[in-house]
């Protein structure tokens, strides 16, 4: 009797022990099903929230780009009011170069700043389009239209690295060769037949630039002069846009200088422009000119005076929010044409 049971109750015990191991196989499954769901909850939890801080730091972004127009619509107005269309370093939209920008605390979660630069302060790359026909040229002293000039001394005034007047010449009109539509090498310029040498090969836009970085490709261009050259050029669109005297720089200033004349103004004349600026202000274009800076070569600037203007109409915004310790950047560029505001580039890097 004895040993009928313990043969009956063995297969039992058996069934018992395989049965635990089964439980703890489901227990270890459903364990490592719930931690992988679980990190995989954290990851979409992450992501979504990554989303809505993205959101939110856009949404934050978009309304600085709103205020800047306001800023531009409001300057507007006050210069309608008092019959007087100019745009110089009084504005309310301006802030000082070396000064940090307004910033704005967001509700306890970050903030959020921005600035407003006139963009008709600096050199617009693509009124390089246009150079003095070859035939025009042939047995006269003219040689470069009034752009060009000025930007073959825009390019010497750079300083660091310092560039020869050869070399500014040999870059402004393969600049202009990029630009212009036909596929005629200026003297010192560069076409199809130089960019199709290269590694790889490529050719020639022939049309405005879209973005200033398209210099990079442009022959004779070196990194370090483009990087000189970033803060002080620009492109738009349209090319019927002056340079303002009341905003440009000291540098860009110094591209100003009587026709036929390739040299830039000395860093001190420069200076000295901005200072009576700055102490005074000029009244106009015809008070610019009037400068001392200018004795004995305001005959020659008739066709330099074209290219300057008072007002503006293009601009950039630079933008910075911080959300829950996020940080993200915007840079558009704003059209102002009367009272209407447009958005004609944005850009989460520098343009």
């Amino acid at each position: 009797m004895h040993c009928f049971r313990s043969r009956s109750f063995a297969p039992a015990a058996r069934q018992h022990g395989a049965a635990l191991i089964f439980a703890m196989l489901v227990f270890a499954l459903a364990t490592a099903l719930v931690v992988a769901m679980k990190g995989e909850f954290e990851r979409f939890y992450q992501r979504s929230s990554n989303i809505l801080l993205d959101g939110q730091a856009q949404a934050y972004l978009r309304g600085a780009e709103d205020l800047a127009g306001i800023l531009l619509l409001t300057d507007y107005d006050m210069d309608k009011k008092a019959g007087l269309f100019r745009d110089d370093l009084n504005e309310i939209w301006w802030t000082k170069p070396g000064n940090p920008p307004p910033t704005y605390a967001l509700d306890g979660t970050g903030w959020m700043s921005g600035s407003l630069e006139d963009l008709q302060g600096r050199f617009n790359l693509n009124t390089l389009s246009t150079r003095v026909p070859s035939e025009a040229t042939a047995g006269s002293k003219k040689r470069f239209t009034a752009s060009q000039e000025q930007f073959i001394r825009l390019l010497q005034a750079l300083g660091d690295p310092a560039v020869s007047e050869q070399e500014a010449i040999s870059l402004t009109e393969s600049v202009s060769d990029w630009l212009d539509a036909d596929r005629e090498t200026s003297l010192d310029g560069a076409e199809d037949d130089y960019y199709s040498g290269q590694t790889p090969a490529y050719r020639t836009a022939n049309r405005s630039m879209s973005s200033v970085s398209e210099l990079r490709a442009v022959a004779y261009m070196t990194p370090e002069i483009y990087r000189a050259l970033l803060p002080w050029v620009t492109v738009w669109p349209e090319q019927p846009a002056t340079l303002n005297i009341h905003t440009a720089p000291a540098t860009v200033l110094r591209s100003i200088n009587a026709k036929g004349i390739l040299s830039p103004l000395t860093e001190a004349e420069g200076e000295s422009l901005v200072q009576y600026r700055e102490d005074t202000g000029f009244e106009d274009k015809t008070d610019f000119q009037a400068n001392p800076v200018f004795d004995g070569k305001r005959d020659d600037m008739k066709e330099v005076a074209a290219l300057l203007g008072e007002n503006s109409t293009y601009f950039l915004l630079r933008a910075e929010v911080e959300v829950a310790g996020r940080n993200m950047r915007l840079y558009s560029v704003l059209n102002r044409s009367n009272r209407n505001i447009a958005t004609i580039a944005r850009a989460s890097g520098s343009l």
